[in-house]
């Protein structure tokens, strides 16, 4: 269950022929009037995960406004920062799209990321509700004390080792490879009920590669991420990329593939985040996403579950978790908002959160892939243009990779 998570570990297999990420950005140099970067974006990153959902191409703008060139961003929804969105209520900034931390072990992209603002200190440490047990995530031992009422490392390991041997050879599902990981207890507390709900299908009927580890720490720790940085921007996501986009211009509640021929005509580079499928016209087929619904509700009290998230892992709930917004950023209000997240079947049309991995999408994928490999001034990235999930500071990595390279730096 990592930062914004369908998936359950280490998230998505590597992808095939990956075009270097970046959001719909399209550029000209020069001083004549219309020349501009144009920046084509959905901007929908995000997550889960984490479960990051970052709009990368706001990264890439960025560096190249401050290169001399011209952009322009296109936004379908009316509001800036993608999956980062937050609103002000009360004096809460509420994660409209879903709790996002930002963490990384890489120097220079905690360096880029506070330029643009001051980060707090959170730490991100949830924890899990399995019918009113509460366990700390992710798995360590204040886990595996609550669970089997034991102090020590090895007693942890010894019990997990033995219902590890509940499955030998190679795991067929999700199930079996969970169990091979973890073993019986945690997969049945923390892990089924939070998986099924997440994917819309049966942990038996998910495949083994969707988890390739998941994390479990045999010491007393609950800070989910091992990363060396970590917080989130004081004031909210949102004034980050408003201060990112300083000097820039976007239109918002545009869509670009309704107006693609005039969008097209203005730029000599696009960097394009919405479905890659869509782009095409679906001409190979659809593509499988996870949907998400969010019901988000003040409450008329000071601290809800002291906690900024709490995992709901049985799978008779149909949420998979609550968020209390006021905690990322240690708020004292008088009042508190709480968002819980339900995953949803997705459909055309409809916001399209996490790719569902498996072989068909990958086959389906690779084919659109190749379509792309023949446009020159376009540019695929994001979750959605990749068809692959990205946490924060992967997707500032890869977009500042892709400047380094468009501008042969």
């Amino acid at each position: 269950m990592p930062e914004r998570s369908p998936r359950v570990g280490e998230g998505q297999p590597e992808r095939l022929g990956q075009h270097a990420p970046g959001q719909g950005v399209a550029q000209r140099d020069g001083e004549r009037p219309a020349d501009r970067a144009m920046q084509v974006t959905r901007q929908f990153e995000a997550l889960a995960a984490c479960r990051s959902r970052s709009p990368r191409h706001i990264r890439h703008h960025a560096a190249a406004h401050k290169r001399g060139k011209s952009v322009l961003v296109i936004d379908r929804r009316n509001h800036i920062a993608g999956n980062l969105y937050c609103e002000s209520k009360d004096d809460i900034n509420i994660h409209v799209y879903g709790a996002h931390i930002f963490h990384t072990s890489l120097k220079h992209v905690w360096d880029y990321v506070n330029q643009f603002a001051e980060f707090n200190h959170y730490v991100n440490s949830p924890v899990a509700n399995y019918k009113g047990e509460m366990y700390n995530l992710p798995f360590n031992m204040n886990t595996f004390s609550k669970m089997w009422n034991i102090r020590t490392p090895k007693e942890a390991q010894d019990i997990i080792t033995k219902q590890q041997a509940a499955i030998s050879g190679e795991p067929k599902n999700l199930e079996e490879q969970a169990i091979s990981l973890v073993g019986t207890d945690i997969y049945e507390k923390l892990i089924k009920g939070y998986t099924e709900k997440q994917w819309g299908r049966k942990c038996t009927e998910l495949p083994a590669f969707i988890i390739k580890r998941l994390p479990v720490r045999y010491t007393y720790d609950n800070n989910y991420f091992n990363d060396r940085f970590q917080g989130i921007p004081m004031g909210g996501y949102t004034k980050m990329i408003e201060r990112m986009l300083e000097g820039i211009e976007v239109r918002l509640g545009v869509d670009f593939l309704k107006h693609r021929n005039e969008y097209e005509s203005l730029a000599d580079k696009i960097i394009y985040t919405g479905p890659i499928d869509e782009y095409f016209g679906y001409s190979e087929g659809i593509l499988e996403y996870r949907g998400l619904r969010f019901e988000t509700e003040r409450l008329e009290e000071e601290n809800h579950q002291g906690v900024a998230v709490v995992n709901y892992t049985e799978g008779e709930i149909p949420y998979t978790r609550i968020i209390e917004h006021k905690h990322f950023e240690f708020g004292t209000q008088p009042v508190t908002y709480v968002t819980k997240e339900y995953p949803k079947d997705w459909e055309i049309g409809e916001e399209a959160y996490y790719p569902v991995n498996d072989v068909k999408n990958l086959d389906l994928y690779a084919k659109y892939v190749k379509k792309a490999e023949m446009i020159s001034n376009v540019i695929f990235g994001g979750r959605l243009g990749e068809y692959k999930y990205y946490d924060m500071d992967k997707v500032i990595t890869s977009a500042l990779a892709l400047c380094n390279k468009e501008f042969q730096e």
